[in-house]
This record gives structure tokens, sequence and C-alpha cells, in this order.
């Protein structure tokens, strides 16, 4: 060792010749030794410590955000499943609201159909009864003016039976001539 620190510590010869002292070398290789000694006992445990702390805090947090985002996901296909399913119940609701209504159209149509049938049939009763009536008045003038008519011709008064007997053939005649 002895010439390790002669051939250092010179400086007229070998490295020294550089100008690099080997007492200062030594001395400075101690001391980093001996800093990092400390460093080490003291400062990079805790600094370790802490360091691994953080990572799993990351690691936690990216974790974390995964396992959102899967549940994101999730979300998404729960929330399309029930919009979907929403939309079909719509539609069937719409559908049978559309079926109803085409169903009370329908009814309301039969019960207009019927009415206006009963407004027909009632009408035509009215007309056949108003005929019958219209006929009968006729039938009663046109009596009593055969009977005036008879009278003008023969100058007497004819008797309701005879009267009733003239004009039952004339009415037969005009029926027949008529059909």
């Amino acid at each position: 060792m002895l010439s390790a620190i002669s051939f250092f510590g010179d400086s007229t010869s070998g490295v020294g010749a550089l100008g690099f002292d080997g007492k200062a070398f030594l001395i400075q290789v101690i001391t980093f030794v001996l800093a990092y000694l400390l460093l080490r006992r003291y400062a990079f445990g805790p600094i370790t410590k802490l360091l691994d702390e953080r990572r799993e805090t990351i690691e936690r947090g990216v974790k974390l955000g995964e396992d959102m985002q899967k549940e994101k996901v999730e979300l998404e296909k729960k929330v399309e499943e029930q919009l979907h399913e929403a939309r079909t119940e719509a539609d069937k609701m719409i559908a049978g609201a559309q079926e109803t209504a085409r169903e009370t159209i329908r009814e309301a149509e039969e019960k207009a159909r019927g009415k206006a049938d009963n407004i027909v049939t009632e009408a035509e009763g009215r007309i056949v009864t108003e005929t019958a009536r219209a006929r009968k008045e006729l039938e009663k003038e046109m009596a009593g003016l055969v009977a005036e008519a008879t009278e003008a011709v023969i100058g007497e008064k004819v008797d309701a039976r005879k009267d009733a007997q003239l004009i039952e053939r004339a009415l037969t005649g005009k029926e027949k001539q008529a059909a």
C-alpha cells in the first residue's frame, strides 16, 4: 500500500504528474462510502417506502379507472337494453292504442249505419202510411167527385148504397187501367 501512496503521492511521476492527489481521492472514496451507508440506512428506506406507496396508489387508481371503465360499459349496455325494452313497450302501446281507435271507429260506424237504417226504415214506414192516407183521401175526394158527376149526369141524388157501388166500380176500373 505504501507503494500505491508513493505512486499517487509523487507529483513528478505517475498519476501525480496529471494533478491527481491520491490522499484526497482516498478521503473522497471513504467519504462517499460513509455517505452512501448513512443514506442507505436512514434515507433510502423511507424514500423507497414512499415511492412504493406512490406506485401502489397509482396502481390502485389505474385499477379503479379500469374498473370504472368496465362498469361504464356495462351500464351503457344496461341503458341500451332498457331503452330497447322501453321502445318495444311503447311500440306495443301505440299499436294497442291504434287498434283500439280502429275498433272504436268501426263501432261508431256500425252504430251510425244502424241509426241510418232505422231512420230509413222509419221514413219508409211514414211514406207507406202517408201514401195510404193520401190514397184514402184521394178515394174519398174521388168518390165525392163521382157522386157529384153522377148527380149532374142523372139529375138526381143517388143513395149511399148505389153511390158506394158506383164508386167501387170506378175505382176498380182505374186500378186495372193503371196496371
